[in-house]
């Protein structure tokens, strides 16, 4: 039997054994009671102190509204560039390529409260009233709308509700793929039931299936690990919440017949984006599909992706539109 170091905390009685092999076993006022492990893919014995509090079915008030983030200084006769961000929601994590995208475009990146809990209608009309509000500041010119992951499904969301709105739509790695892995939808019920202080332990466990760490840079390992850190439980089970329930209506996708870039990394160890990518093509009608086949998930961060580069490559950028675009696969 695999020996365990233990730690009892009087407190209220909880033992904590952290297993080498990676699991968390909770055992209450130390006796042989039944338990549930946790899987936190450790290689070392972490000591967690365990407090005790009662489970509240109330969820914590919604603070600010979502706001875009400006990196660049204004060019209000480029293409305005929305980006809308992942599960961690910072907006930060388009860094690496901003320098390259604000060659040619006016970058806005949305940035979601921490304690923000709205529905995807509420999101979206948020979305739509700030890039309206963009539009009000300056000419009007063409939008394009990127999503990645948890933005990817924003993005189809907030297209949808305004077909017309958007020249280009960029999809990265849409999470809408959560739905076609009933495992994943299955086992990200099982949050709510983890304590919060295993939340930040895990989110290290999470790294090596999110991104491709050898292709990212130390420094950007650290943003990303900070984002994912930044978001409380609460936070983290809503909008797991709201992929397990996202829908779009097949007739709805099919009236965006704009040019749609579809992104999908081929070594993607947290969702079947490839997968996902080649069933919404098969609904899109004017799409194209570009692999990144060494990429993880968390893509854009990756030092050999160039975001840029690919939209100008794929005929993407207003200066170089051209007519190779294709209706689905």
């Amino acid at each position: 039997m695999m020996k365990t170091n233990r730690h009892k905390f009087c407190n209220h009685g909880f033992i904590v054994n952290c297993f080498l092999s990676g699991k968390v076993d909770f055992r209450q006022g130390g006796k042989d009671q039944n338990y549930f492990l946790i899987p936190i893919w450790i290689t070392e014995t972490v000591k967690l102190k365990i407090e005790y509090t009662k489970k509240s079915t109330k969820m914590p008030a919604v603070d600010l509204k979502p706001c875009f983030l400006t990196p660049k200084p204004v060019q209000s006769d480029a293409p305005l560039f929305i980006y809308l961000p992942g599960m961690d929601g910072t907006g930060q994590l388009l860094k690496t390529q901003i320098p390259e995208l604000s060659l040619g475009l006016d970058i806005r990146c949305l940035a979601i409260s921490k304690n923000y809990l709205g529905t995807w209608d509420v999101l979206s009309r948020n979305v739509l009233d700030l890039i309206h509000g963009e539009l009000e500041k300056s000419r009007q010119r063409p939008i394009y709308l990127c999503g990645e992951s948890f933005g990817g499904c924003l993005a189809m969301k907030v297209a949808t509700q305004s077909p017309h709105l958007f020249k280009r739509i960029i999809l990265i790695n849409p999470a809408s793929a959560f739905l076609q892995d009933p495992w994943f939808s299955w086992i990200s019920r099982l949050t709510q039931f983890v304590p919060s202080l295993l939340f930040n332990v895990g989110s290290l466990g999470l790294l090596p299936f999110l991104a491709s760490l050898e292709r990212i840079s130390e420094g950007d390992r650290q943003i990303l690990l900070a984002a994912m850190r930044s978001i409380p439980p609460e936070t983290i089970n809503w909008r797991l919440s709201l992929l397990r329930d996202f829908q779009v209506d097949k007739k709805d996708l099919q009236q965006l017949t704009q040019p749609i870039l579809l992104i999908g990394s081929g070594s993607d160890r947290l969702l079947p984006s490839v997968n996902e990518i080649a069933r919404l093509a098969r609904i899109l009608p004017n799409t194209k599909i570009f692999i990144l086949p060494n990429s993880g998930h968390a893509c854009l961060l990756e030092k050999n992706v160039n975001l840029y580069q690919i939209l100008k490559d794929n005929g993407f950028l207003e200066a170089n539109i051209n007519s190779d675009w294709f209706v689905g696969l």
